[in-house]
Formats: structure tokens, C-alpha cells, sequence
């Protein structure tokens, strides 16, 4: 059973009783997110989540991880473009203790001017170790070339440019507008009870003073086109992509049904057409990304400089395809029984109802429980999936992204640029 309880300030308090475990998750969640930031304090954000594990008022870095290692739990966080995460996994004997070091964490970092000279230095080499990574930093690029200009087209992470630039007071100028109610959602799940989880944090987040202020956001104006990024590389990296609905939008079922049939798994139509019977890749997929007010759908392939375009050219055929004929019912009714199994079996982890709970919290400000989730996915129909794959692979709208080495008569009229900077 899920419940909630909002404080006087503001913050969200949403818990799960899990009958039958003896561990515990819990997140403190804040809308704080890339998107949010300026261009010149790209990264902050991150940096920020990383500054809070470095130390505070009462416990040093060590110490705040060995408070969680020493009971055998776990600690960590995350931070994506509209969010961020602290959470950890404990018994429940010790859920006190995780809520003792989180808010410490969120309230009491000192921030100290050494430490975040050397966690800048961290999260350089992170981004020049992600640059040499090219199946990851080509869906940076991805994002970069559609939504260009936009927040949401930037890396989470930041640009070398923009860490080394970041000062303590741009950092604490950003922790003090974003690190407060009702921006904060705290979410629990496993063997608790609501009102025991309520006693133990309600004295400490409900002294967090209120912000008034209010996001100024609005959404990416996708840009179709190709894009080249040369790169010395033996494989040549591919992401093509248009836009799709945004978490608001009740196509977003339909949605996850034509991801999974379009490139989800080893099944899925790109895999077995690209990979299996032709041979041309190692890897190839499709997944979808929601936003407040954006969505992509994406295809991702790695393969040879000279098997490029016969790869673009199957992945175009296959949107066609679907958006031509739409599927098949064979697809439509194993996809449901897909998509109901794994969300069934993945509610068997404590830390995935809690990130459940925290996100639909963000993002939708009210719990979607998993008989709603399923109900809403069984409910769909061919005609449906027909009509999203119609409005969405419209070839007008595509975004082609290249990273490595293009044959340069492959293609006519792509924009030209090296990793990281604008087109030449």
C-alpha cells in the first residue's frame, strides 16, 4: 500500500509497506536537473551530488560511506536532466541511520573551496574517460544535434569548459534555489510503516525553509538533419531519431509497445533484421526518452565505416515499415505479456519501488500503481500504435547522428564537427 504525506513546507514524504522482506529503500529526490541550469554553470548539478558525498558538519567523506558499509547497506545517487537522487539500501533495523546520513548529506556539506577544486578534477577526467567511450557519448551527440541550443540537448555531466568554470558561489547560489520545498520528494519502500516513517522525517525536513521560486522552462524545438562527428575510430556510432511524446501524453503506452517491437530486445525487428539475418552490427536498439514537455524515440547502431549506409538505409526501411502497416497482433499481444512480466518481476526489489515511487512522485505528483500501468498497456490496440509510429516517423522529422569515421560520399548536405564542438 502506498501512502502520502505532504509537510507544512512543502515536502513530500511517499511511502511502500513490502510484506516479506526485511530491507528497506529510501530516496531523497530533488528537482534538480540539468535542464534547470545555465549554460555557462552547465554541470552543476552533477557536481553538486558528487560535493555531497565529501564530507560535513560531523562526518568526513570516509565516514559518511562507512556509516552505511559498516550495517552491510548500500549508498549512492544519480542525476539525470530534470532530477536528482540520494538514496540508500538498509535493513530495517537501520533505516534511522540511512535518514541520519542523507539529511546530513543534504543540509549539513560543508562545500569546502579544496573539495571542490579536486571534484571538479574528477569530473573532467569523467567527462574526457565518457568522450573516449563512443557507443555512450554518441546519445549526448544525439541529443545535441535535435534539440541544439536547448538544455535539454546538453550532457548531464557538463563540458570541461563549464566544470572548470564553476565557482563555489555559483554552486551554492544553485544548491540554495533548487535544494528546497516543495522541490524535495522523499520516497521509502520495504518493511515500514507510513506514520513510523513520517516520526522519523518530518522533524528534520520540515525546518527546510520554502523557495517561491518557479521554473522557467520551455520545451526543445527539434531540429531534423544529419550531423557528422569525425572520430579516429574503428566502428562508426549511429543514433537516428525524431521526436515522440512527452510523460504527459496517454500515447506514451502505445509508446513503449513500438519501442519494444521496433529495437526492445533480441526479438525485436532490428535486431533480427540488422544483426541476426544480415550480420552488419554487433549492437542495435531502439528506447524512448519522456520529458514534462519533450520525448525522443531512438535507434542506436555500432558498425563498420563501410556498412554505414546500408545501416541507416534498413533502419529508415523498418520506421517506414511500421508507420506504413503499423504491427502485427502476434506482436501486439506478446509485447503486452512483455512489458506486464518484467514490471511484475522488477516490483520484487525494494530499490525499484522506491525509485518508482520518487519518480512518479516528480513527475507526475501521484503514484501509478502497477495494475493501472498494465491495465493502460493492455488496453492498446494496433490502430493505436499505428497512428503514434504515422505521426512520430514522419521522415521529415528525422535526426541522423554520426560519430567516427563517415565515408564522405555516403552521404549529401550533413553538417560537419569534431566531438564536442559546433559543426565547421
Amino acid at each position: 500500500m502506498v501512502r502520502k504525506t505532504i509537510l507544512e513546507n512543502g515536502v513530500r514524504i511517499v511511502s511502500e509497506k513490502v510484506p516479506g522482506v526485511r530491507s528497506v529503500a529510501v530516496g531523497v529526490w530533488v528537482c534538480a536537473g540539468s535542464r534547470y541550469e545555465a549554460d555557462e554553470d552547465a554541470g552543476v548539478s552533477h557536481l553538486i551530488e558528487h560535493l555531497l558525498f565529501k564530507g560535513t558538519e560531523k562526518r568526513t567523506a570516509r565516514e559518511i560511506t562507512e556509516a552505511i558499509e559498516s550495517v552491510g547497506g548500500q549508498l549512492n545517487a544519480f542525476t539525470s536532466k530534470e532530477y536528482t537522487c540520494y538514496y540508500a539500501r538498509v535493513l530495517d533495523e537501520h533505516l534511522p541511520l540511512a535518514i541520519d546520513v542523507l539529511s546530513d548529506m543534504l543540509f549539513s556539506s560543508l562545500f569546502a573551496p579544496e573539495d571542490i577544486e579536486k571534484e571538479k578534477q574528477v569530473i573532467e577526467e569523467e567527462i574526457r574517460m565518457y568522450e573516449d567511450t563512443p557507443d555512450e557519448i554518441i546519445h549526448d551527440l544525439f541529443t545535441q544535434t535535435i534539440w541544439d541550443g536547448h538544455p535539454l540537448g546538453r550532457p548531464v555531466i557538463g563540458t570541461l569548459e563549464s566544470v572548470h568554470n564553476l565557482t563555489r558561489e555559483k554552486i551554492l547560489d544553485y544548491y540554495g534555489k533548487y535544494y528546497s520545498p516543495p522541490r524535495i520528494v522523499l520516497a521509502v519502500a520495504g518493511n515500514v510503516d507510513h506514520e513510523k516513517v513520517v516520526d522519523l522525517l518530518g522533524p528534520i525536513f520540515s525546518k527546510v525553509p520554502q523557495k517561491a521560486d518557479k521554473d522557467q522552462v520551455t520545451p526543445p524545438k527539434p531540429q531534423p538533419g544529419f550531423r557528422v562527428f569525425y572520430k579516429d575510430l574503428e566502428q562508426v556510432q549511429v543514433c537516428i531519431g525524431v521526436p515522440g511524446p512527452d510523460q504527459y501524453d496517454e500515447r506514451i503506452y502505445a509508446l513503449q509497445i513500438l519501442n519494444n517491437v521496433l529495437g526492445g530486445d533480441a526479438g525485436s525487428r532490428l535486431f533480427q533484421k540488422i544483426r541476426e539475418e544480415r550480420g552488419l552490427v554487433y549492437s542495435v536498439y531502439s528506447y524512448y526518452s519522456v520529458f514534462q514537455d519533450a520525448g525522443l524515440i531512438t535507434v542506436y547502431a555500432g558498425t563498420s565505416p563501410s556498412k554505414l549506409q546500408e545501416v541507416l538505409e534498413l533502419i529508415q526501411k523498418e520506421l517506414k515499415s511500421i508507420a506504413r502497416e503499423g504491427i502485427s497482433q502476434d506482436e501486439l499481444d506478446k509485447t503486452k505479456e512483455q512489458i506486464k512480466g518484467s514490471l511484475l518481476l522488477a516490483l520484487e526489489n525494494v530499490n525499484t519501488r522506491m525509485q518508482r515511487l520518487g519518480k512518479y512522485e516528480i513527475m507526475y505528483q501521484r503514484y501509478l500503481t502497477p495494475e493501472e500501468i498494465i491495465d493502460k498497456i493492455l488496453k492498446v490496440t494496433r490502430d493505436d500504435v499505428l497512428d503514434l509510429a504515422r505521426s512520430c516517423f514522419d521522415q521529415s522529422k528525422l535526426a541522423i547522428t554520426v560519430l567516427g569515421k563517415c565515408p564522405s560520399n555516403s552521404f549529401g548536405n550533413e553538417q560537419k564537427g569534431g566531438v564536442g564542438n559546433t559543426p565547421q
